[in-house]
């Protein structure tokens, strides 16, 4: 994959970018979703539903993280969510949309949290859809699976970390 060269920057999210957060999380679930043939009021009302219920548990569980809008040339191309806590940050959400996947845009954003998180001197820890394209990414960056994480009967995610120095070292 060539390296990032768009313009890419990053600002608060605000009340103001709900429809296009909306927009950014149907975009994750087109594919799923379209398989199960629903009328697009239907596809609707699920993904708002489920929507709403995501942003309700991570503000519950992740408040006062870190939520920002990525923008490529300027224009809103993703999200950025992350709690950074004392002893690990967890990156909680990292979404873009389909024109900017496979762009390096997202390498560029994990690779200046990784470097944010070595200054920190604490591991990156986040979860990842079994079978996602992204669980490649995660690997190539040095994310190995967390062995510290509970597991949960049948869980559909994996739990990985990455550390800012060699287990040990």
């Amino acid at each position: 994959m060539l390296p990032c060269t768009v313009p890419v920057t990053l600002r608060p999210a605000t009340a103001s970018d709900e429809a296009f957060l909306f927009a950014l999380y149907a975009s994750t679930r087109e594919d799923e979703v379209a398989m199960w043939g629903w009328a697009p009021a239907q596809r609707d009302a699920f993904l708002r539903m489920q929507w709403l219920a995501q942003g309700r548990d991570w503000a519950t569980r992740y408040a006062g993280a870190d939520h920002r809008l990525v923008l490529v040339e300027g224009q809103p191309a993703g999200r950025l969510l992350v709690a950074r806590g004392e002893r690990e940050w967890r990156l909680v959400d990292i979404a873009l949309l389909p024109a900017s996947r496979g762009s390096g845009v997202g390498t560029r954003l994990l690779r200046e949290l990784q470097g944010e998180a070595a200054k920190a001197r604490v591991p990156l820890k986040l979860r990842v859809l079994k079978g996602s394209p992204a669980h490649r990414l995660y690997t190539r960056l040095g994310f190995q699976p967390d062995t510290a994480a509970p597991a949960g009967e049948g869980d559909l995610y994996l739990a990985l970390e990455w550390l800012p120095t060699p287990r040990g070292g």
